[in-house]
């Protein structure tokens, strides 16, 4: 890697030509970065990251350790990704497929997908949205739900923090926030 680079990229990692990588984004050990695939500034992957080309990663988005994302997820600015979660996007899997159907996901700004969850294609997490650790996402989340199990159900709502504002299940009025951030 040359040192006058924008960029960190360890030596055991990969980065494509045609890969484009924004100013101050960290590449750990093991990660792999395809050619077209696009990854802001100021972003985090950890060890064993996949990026796949036409994969989207906005700004200061962190993505944990065993992590792939593939052609047609798009993680906008400042979203986690836990350890191993999955993200998939194709609704028909099967081996050498030519035939197959890319289902484009969105994770929307700030939201949270946790360690080990897994969010089917064809769906959008809105934002500040949390997906608890080991959730299987089939349909979309709504912006500040917080949702667990699987298929994932709502557990109630979170501050932009990532705290419980609500456990109701209907949407409080306004922006939920929780107690430390209420005046």
């Amino acid at each position: 890697m040359d040192d006058d680079s924008p960029y960190y990229v360890n030596e055991l990692a990969i980065v494509e030509p045609g890969a484009t990588v924004g100013a101050g984004t960290s590449i750990w050990r093991h990660s792999h970065v395809r050619s077209e695939a696009v990854i802001g500034a100021d972003c985090l992957l950890g060890k064993n990251v996949y990026v796949d080309e036409g994969a989207v990663l906005g700004d200061r988005v962190t993505i944990q350790n065993n992590v792939s994302v593939y052609m047609g997820v798009t993680l906008e600015d400042d979203v986690f990704v836990g350890p191993s979660a999955v993200f998939t996007n194709d609704m028909y899997p099967r081996s050498r497929n030519r035939e197959w159907v890319l289902v484009p996901t969105v994770v929307r700004r700030g939201a949270s997908v946790c360690a080990n969850a897994t969010v089917v294609c064809g769906v959008e997490v809105g934002e500040w949205a949390v997906v608890a650790a080991g959730a299987v996402v089939t349909k979309d989340v709504e912006s500040h739900e917080i949702v667990a199990g699987n298929p994932a159900r709502r557990l109630g709502w979170a501050c932009r923090c990532g705290r419980v504002a609500s456990r109701d299940q209907d949407r409080p009025a306004g922006e939920p926030v929780c107690e430390l951030h209420r005046d």
